[in-house]
């Protein structure tokens, strides 16, 4: 039995990949499924946003395409000779990479929206054939290089061990350098062309050592990806500039000229008015500045502290209406921050300062007791960030305040308004006043959108706070003690333990109502 084994060994290798070649193979395969990943909930954010669901969709099509190329790889490996698939594999699974990226934008033209189905079928197009198809070569490379079953666990633990080498690679890489460097096109279509190329490679040299069939990759393949990457430079892109976190734009109010609004992926977010920062569009704003109109004598300087920072439409108008105001922005999307700079006017200077950092963190940073108003008006796709949610972000505000301070946080929801009556319970823990601003529709529970809730140690000036709604024209109500009750109920306190916002929320088609 010995020998029959020494006799088979050699016949075998002769038709391996050298070893080099096979790890470069499988390093490439697997590190290209992981960009497509990361790439592709990039690439489908401006048309369902960036949600719990929107990444849980991706993430979970990126797993099914890597099982079942892989299982369905192995499988048809001891059907068929892996020679004459390697190459044609990788090249389709390239092409493809490049192709989602036409193919996502197009369809978004129609899937645009945060219910379930777009979500599913745009993570569905952008991810699972190419990841598929490149999940397949990695069994077909082990396949290839086993020579004796002496050695299985030798090859198996050494390209399984290179192939999530590759992953983990990719997704630093892509994370922390692609992303900040490179549009989302730029990756997709950069990725795709390197597969291609280096599946072409890979044939060349099946063609060579092996001749006959192994190694041909028909030209329809190449034509693919050649028509992809034609495809992509003219496919349609909501994007004006892609951040860190957002495809993002400026868009000019056709009915005010001096109206700009800034949109992030699926989202109006803020609405400047770059000759008037008392003009206020949005009516959640309004709420917020009769909010702060109330919370000190009118003119009087506040100290101020932004959680999220948009077009920086608050700062402005405390800026405007109160001299000498002291506002710190803080705003995790540097190229948010770029655009404000850029192309809505955004002045800094000693009194309105911009932080480039994540809010919570930010918070933690704080001199205790310095701030007259906090603002929330942070949202990552259709919610509030959850860190900024819970008892320990919220007992950080509280420190950040002054005794007096008055905290007034940006929130949306829609019936039954799981989210908004568990945040007005978790601030109820921490704070011994809160209110809620809101339309009565809202308040009734036959309508949702934005509210804002307000809480401080001191008796809220309700009073006040209704009387300067109206002089925003804004039929809002203020909502407190036992009518508050009642509209919280028995929601739960959310905590850094647990804080399920994305399941709280009810969807809702835009914040800048």
């Amino acid at each position: 039995m010995a020998g029959t084994e020494e006799a088979v060994e050699p016949a075998t290798r002769s038709g391996a990949l050298p070893d080099w070649v096979a790890a470069v193979v499988t390093f490439l395969s697997s590190g290209a499924v992981l960009v497509l990943e990361i790439a592709g909930l990039r690439l489908i954010a401006p048309y369902v946003g960036i949600t719990l669901q929107t990444n849980t969709a991706v993430i979970g099509f990126a797993l099914a395409a890597i099982a079942v190329g892989a299982w369905c790889g192995g499988a048809v490996a001891d059907r068929t000779d892996p020679r004459r698939l390697i190459a044609p594999l990788m090249v389709a699974g390239g092409a493809l990479v490049v192709a989602v990226l036409p193919l996502v934008r197009f369809a978004g033209s129609w899937l645009t929206g945060a219910d379930a189905g777009s979500v599913l079928l745009l993570a569905a197009v952008a991810v699972v054939v190419p990841a598929a198809l490149l999940s397949a070569v990695p069994p077909m490379v082990v396949k290839l290089q086993l020579a004796s079953l002496a050695e299985t666990g030798s090859v198996v633990g050494r390209l399984s061990g290179i192939g999530t080498l590759g992953g983990i690679a990719a997704t630093f890489v892509t994370g922390f350098l692609l992303i900040a460097v490179f549009p989302t096109s730029g990756i997709l279509v950069g990725t795709g062309v390197v597969t291609v190329l280096a599946g072409g490679a890979v044939g060349l040299l099946l063609r060579r050592r092996a001749g006959g069939g192994a190694g041909r990759v028909p030209l329809g393949l190449f034509v693919l990806a050649l028509a992809g990457s034609l495809l992509a430079a003219v496919a349609p892109t909501p994007c004006e500039a892609e951040t860190a976190y957002h495809c993002a734009r400026v868009v000019a109010d056709p009915e005010r000229e001096t109206g700009r609004v800034l949109q992030l992926d699926t989202l109006r977010h803020s609405y400047v008015d770059l000759a008037d920062p008392t003009y206020l569009e949005f009516e959640y704003v309004r709420a917020i500045a009769a909010v702060s109109d109330a919370a000190a004598p009118a003119g009087e300087p506040l100290s101020a502290l932004h959680l999220g920072g948009g077009g920086a439409t608050v700062p402005r108008y405390l800026a405007e209406v109160r001299p000498g105001t002291s506002s710190l922005v803080l705003e995790v999307d540097p190229g948010v921050v770029a655009m404000d700079r850029e192309q809505l006017g955004l002045a800094e200077s000693a009194d309105l300062r911009v932080r480039v950092v994540d809010a919570r963190v930010g918070l933690a940073a704080e001199t205790p007791g310095a701030r007259d108003l906090v603002v929330g008006d942070a949202f990552g796709g259709l919610s509030v960030p959850w860190q900024l949610t819970t008892v320990e972000a919220l007992e950080l505000v509280d420190r950040a305040l002054t005794d007096d301070g008055v905290y007034a946080a940006n929130l949306i929801d829609h019936p039954p308004m799981g989210f908004v009556r568990a945040e007005l319970a978790t601030l109820r823990a921490v704070f011994p006043h809160v209110a809620l601003v809101a339309r009565t529709a809202v308040v009734a529970g036959d309508d949702g959108g934005n509210v804002v809730a307000v809480a401080s140690r001191r008796p809220l000036p309700t009073d006040a706070i209704g009387a300067a709604l109206g002089g925003h024209e804004l039929p809002w109500q203020v909502v407190d003690g036992a009518a508050l009750d009642a509209f919280v109920g028995d929601a739960e306190v959310l905590t850094d333990d647990h804080a399920p916002v994305d399941q709280l929320l009810t969807p809702y088609a835009a914040p800048g109502s």
